[in-house]
């Protein structure tokens, strides 16, 4: 049984074994407590005081009350516990959760993905092909559906729609989350001072905590990450106790309020208030969509464990505490006492005070990092400007930091806390934004049930149905208060999406353009005698988009320039709908053009969760990769090669000396002698001599089989290329809409996308290429 891949700093998990010992299941159940139900373990502090707000009227019955319980009881049972724990979990792509995860595997069913460099290479890694040749066959409805799907740019537009509205929603959380989680947490002091005073003492606090988690982010959570779990098993064993503490102590019979009855005395008494109140009731699951979203870091078995046995009861408990509580105290002059806290002990209000706050910046600090992680697959797949991006962890690749993400976040979390600076806007904002991407969930699953479980129809209509109906409802109560801070989510959304779509949308315009006005190769290699065309000593390294085809940037360049290197490799670097790609299966190399001409093609593929490389192991591991194509002369073999001039050229998938160490391998002079001669079965190719090379490169070639003298003339040209450095010629593009277009096409062209572009990041490789080496290539693309 291979061993997980854990980190023991933090414990995060790589979901990439199919079993686990009983002992790492337990490790990780308890480590995802720290991470996954912050959020949804701290919705005690809020949910009774925000549904008996406004909207329901105390009677001296408890009928009010019970109705309330019995409201949340079942929508934890029936919302994380059925549909998350034993139905949502299982759709996980390759062991990742999320919106964009679902979006990502019904792009690997269906071909509707948003991508526009995508290719049949790509559906080769096995990563994509995993769940695709597994299963049983796919119905005849599901067979309609997907080529529907893939017939109709109309309904793969709308699908990328639904995917952006879940996403935009889950940023909006991560605004709303940390601002009514820590301002219920310090509202524990309304109780030692008046009512005048104490909103005074609570929006100061309440601020000066959310800047303070802010401006650690950059820390990254792995420094701390250690203490979640503990604070939060803290805070559960202690709303647990004083549960347990007030049904025995108040009313040992509330337990009658978890029959469904009382939820039907409840609507038919209260009626509209009853509805409008069910936006407050809704806060008790927020933080459900973690345990989907966090799953590429644990096993589904634990999650599950860690909910059902310790969380969920935990919440039962604590809420029917609090009802047994409020239903001898239900008659109170001051509604704003409504809270969590009155229900504890006087004597451990301040220490549960405390926990509480601890417990709220937990709960935060996941979402933050969450909202930090699917902003990174968007960018990934081209649904959002490029952000810096900074690993905090050197071990824990999901460990992030987005400097500019996290500041705007911290402004609006605080524009939040003090323009509302109560409980009840604030969950009536964050309420619209959970069940918003839980609806999205409940849309995607059901087609991810027919596409991609291949089962019947009617199973994703009950699915739909079901747990849409109950969603549908609570998603009405909150719409319902949009003027009371539900307009917040929507106006947060909608900035975001419009800030995904249009940036989406440009750069989809952009590589239409490069596809439309690529040149092929023939035309460069017969410009050589009428430009009369001179290759110099070096590898150029040209950057595009384009996986085929040269790129019209480089068609400008030589026009006016006529000449380049002496080996050329056209550069793709692309993302693919899947988390993770192997190293083995990252590059893809081929010739473009006849093999005497030097010229190569190399996509590198990563997945929406890998981590760029932008070292100059990066530019290694490339040269090697040719090296390595060169020498198995895969695409090439049989003497081929001089007839390979048209565009679509033969590529072979070839590993890197990390992951190939029987490879082919290259070494430095400057490298430690001892390295280079410590591979036995390697024999040597050196470069040509030349005049002062500027560094000696050698490659370690495999003793077998043997190398015939074009692949070592092939290679001694590459090696002697190497030597005399690599220039970098990226291509730097203003983009217009053409003439003739409709005003919004130019607003979205010209204003839209040229001010996110001029506003965001370089991609990684320019950032990482050294100055003296690059060359950038300007050009106007007309879409």
């Amino acid at each position: 049984m291979r061993q997980p891949i854990m980190d023991l700093e933090s414990g995060f998990y790589q979901n990439h074994v199919k079993k686990e010992s009983w002992r790492t299941v337990l490790t990780l159940a308890y480590q995802s407590l720290g991470v996954v139900y912050g959020d949804l373990s701290t919705s005690p502090l809020y949910v009774y005081k925000s549904t008996f707000d406004e909207d329901i009227v105390h009677s001296e019955t408890n009928e009010e009350i019970y109705g309330v319980l019995s409201f949340v009881f079942w929508t934890l049972t029936l919302v994380p516990l059925l549909k998350y724990v034993f139905i949502v979990l299982k759709a996980d792509d390759n062991g990742e959760g999320g919106t964009f995860a679902l979006y990502s595997l019904l792009c690997r069913h269906a071909r509707v993905s948003s991508l526009p460099s995508c290719q049949l290479a790509d559906e080769e890694l096995s990563a994509y092909k995993k769940d695709i040749i597994t299963g049983p066959a796919q119905t005849t409805f599901g067979s309609r559906l997907k080529s529907t799907l893939e017939r109709h740019r109309v309904l793969q537009r709308c699908l990328l729609i639904l995917a952006l509205i879940g996403t935009s929603m889950v940023i909006g959380d991560g605004v709303l989350t940390p601002a009514i989680s820590v301002f219920s947490a310090v509202s524990g002091v309304e109780l030692a001072m008046s009512k005048e005073h104490h909103k005074y003492v609570e929006v100061p606090v309440a601020c000066i905590i959310l800047i303070g988690l802010f401006a650690l982010q950059h820390y990254g959570t792995h420094r701390v990450g250690f203490l979640f779990a503990p604070v939060v098993i803290t805070w559960l064993l202690c709303i647990s106790t004083i549960g347990l503490y007030n049904i025995i102590h108040w009313n040992p019979h509330v337990y009658q309020a978890l029959s469904p009855y009382y939820m039907y005395k409840f609507l038919k008494k209260t009626q509209r208030g009853g509805w409008m109140s069910l936006g407050g009731i809704l806060l008790c699951i927020t933080g459900s969509e973690a345990m989907f979203a966090d799953l590429g870091h644990f096993s589904q078995l634990s999650i599950k464990i860690a909910f059902t046995f310790v969380v969920y009861p935990s919440l039962i408990l604590a809420y029917m505490g609090q009802a047994a509580y409020l239903s001898r105290h239900h008659v109170v002059e001051n509604d704003y006492r409504i809270g969590f806290y009155v229900s504890v002990p006087e004597k451990l209000r301040w220490p549960v005070l405390a926990i509480a706050i601890l417990a709220a910046v937990v709960g935060s600090q996941a979402i933050i990092t969450g909202t930090f992680s699917i902003i990174k697959q968007c960018s990934a797949l081209g649904c959002f400007p490029k952000v810096k991006i900074v690993h905090t962890s050197s071990k824990i690749h999901g460990q992030i930091y987005i400097p500019e993400v996290n500041w705007i976040l911290m402004l609006l979390c605080l524009a939040v806390t003090i323009g509302f600076r109560d409980t009840r806007r604030m969950g009536n904002a964050s309420g619209l934004a959970v069940i918003t991407v839980m609806l999205v969930t409940t849309c995607l699953m059901s087609l991810v049930i027919v596409l991609c479980w291949n089962q019947s129809v009617f199973l994703a209509i009950c699915f739909v149905f079901f747990f849409g109906a109950i969603e549908a409802l609570y998603f009405s109560a909150s719409l319902i208060k949009f003027l009371e801070g539900a307009w917040v989510p929507i106006a947060l959304a909608f900035i975001f999406m419009m800030v995904m779509y249009i940036w989406h949308y440009g750069t989809l315009k952009k590589y239409e353009f490069d596809v439309q006005n690529k040149v092929s190769v023939d035309w460069l290699l017969s410009l050589g005698p009428s430009l009369g065309i001179v290759r110099v000593r070096g590898i150029g390294l040209i950057h595009t988009e384009l996986v085929s085809g040269i790129p019209a940037i480089f068609s400008h360049f030589v026009t006016n320039l006529p000449a380049f290197h002496q080996v050329l490799i056209f550069l793709c670097i692309k993302s693919v709908p899947i988390p993770h790609v192997k190293h083995e299966e990252r590059f893809l190399v081929g010739h473009v053009g006849p093999r005497e001409y030097r010229l190569y093609r190399c996509i590198v593929r990563y997945g929406y969760r890998d981590a760029h490389k932008d070292d100059m192991e990066f530019e290694k591991d490339l040269v090697c990769s040719i090296a390595e194509f060169i020498r198995t002369g895969t695409a090439t073999a049989n003497g081929e090669s001089e007839n390979l001039s048209k565009e679509d050229e033969e590529m072979a998938v070839v590993g890197t000396p990390s992951t190939h160490p029987k490879g082919i391998q290259m070494c430095d002079d400057d490298m430690n002698n001892t390295h280079c001669a410590s591979t036995s079965e390697l024999r040597e190719i050196r470069s040509p001599p030349v005049i002062q090379p500027r560094k000696r490169v050698r490659f370690l070639i495999p003793e077998s089989p043997k190398i015939d003298k074009d692949v070592q003339e092939e290679l001694g040209e590459l090696m002697e290329a190497r030597e005399a450095g690599m220039a970098y010629i990226l291509g730097h593009s203003y983009v217009r809409a053409k003439q003739g277009s409709s005003l919004v096409k130019k607003l979205v062209v010209n204003i839209g996308y040229e001010f996110l572009r001029r506003n965001s990041r370089a991609p990684t490789y320019a950032l990482s290429v050294p100055h003296a080496s690059t060359l950038e290539v300007g050009m106007v693309y007309h879409v």
